[in-house]
């Protein structure tokens, strides 16, 4: 039996908030990280920015260098408007600046021969049914999808709690829905699988199973969207990623802390310490230390 490679432990640009890029990735890198969760956003890789394009392909030069593999992520608060966070969405009245936003994403994760672009639905108007909001994920997402054949790059749905896709399932309904596209996937936070879930991560893990393009790590509580540091809340960080071993996924798995910036050399020292105890084979009982 041949053994999978082992998954990329990485970290989020977005617990990085208050470092310039470059010095970000550098020190993720220097922790002995392998990849990097890059959210882009007005001061890390702005696609809106004049000269996004050879940015991107500086930026892509310093993760080659560095050893970094990387995956896209769309969750900037502000980037789209400044005064109302995550505004627009795909599921709002008007959501063609979400779109726009989600296809250039695609078109820099190219640049940076990134694993994937990860993305979320969005909170469900007040006055939009879910019927209407169903049938504006499956546009918006459609839509995004054209941009993803034509440059080769996965786009992974991630199930968000409060917004209308929150739960895996519904996520995986939608796939199924637009025809099981193969550039379509789940990108997957453990902590929101203790947050809303029936069900534990691990067995989560397994549900999503070939579909996963990419993983999200950190600690929640049940009932709780609190991204917290691993050992501070109800996950089984163990049991999950040996579920991700157990199918094979050797993508990019990210530790998720955005908002833990004023810290962040030290928590995401914490973390890759916290992940190593975790993915080390355990002592036999009775065993010698």
């Amino acid at each position: 039996m041949i053994e999978a490679e082992p998954l990329r432990l990485g970290y989020g640009t977005n617990g990085f908030a208050n470092h310039r890029l470059d010095d970000a990735l550098r020190t993720i890198a220097d922790l002995g990280y392998t990849a990097v969760a890059l959210t882009l956003d007005h001061a890390h890789l702005d696609p809106f920015a004049p000269g996004a394009a050879a940015e991107a392909a500086r930026v892509a030069r310093l993760l080659s260098a560095l050893g970094l593999r990387c995956v896209v992520e769309t969750g900037a608060r502000y980037l789209l408007d400044p005064r109302r966070k995550h505004h627009p969405t795909l599921v709002c009245d008007e959501p063609a600046a979400r779109v726009d936003f989600l296809r250039r994403a695609v078109r820099v994760a190219a640049e940076l021969d990134a694993d994937c672009v990860s993305f979320w639905s969005g909170i469900r108007p007040s006055g939009v049914d879910a019927a209407l909001a169903w049938q504006r994920m499956k546009s918006g997402v459609g839509a995004v999808l054209a941009e993803c054949e034509r440059y080769g790059v996965p786009l992974g749905l991630e199930p968000e709690p409060g917004m209308f896709v929150q739960h895996l399932e519904q996520a995986l309904a939608l796939r199924a829905e637009l025809g099981d596209p193969d550039l379509l996937g789940v990108s997957l936070d453990v902590g929101h699988c203790v947050a809303v879930e029936s069900v534990d991560a691990a067995a989560c893990v397994r549900r999503a199973g070939g579909l996963l393009v990419n993983v999200q790590l950190d600690d929640m509580r049940p009932g709780v969207h609190e991204h917290l540091e691993f050992g501070t809340g109800e996950l089984d960080l163990r049991g999950t990623l040996a579920a991700l071993r157990e199918i094979g996924y050797s993508g990019i798995a990210a530790v998720e802390l955005p908002r833990h910036s004023h810290a962040a050399p030290q928590v995401a020292a914490r973390a890759i310490d916290a992940l190593r105890a975790a993915l080390a084979p355990s002592s036999p009982a009775g065993a010698r230390r």
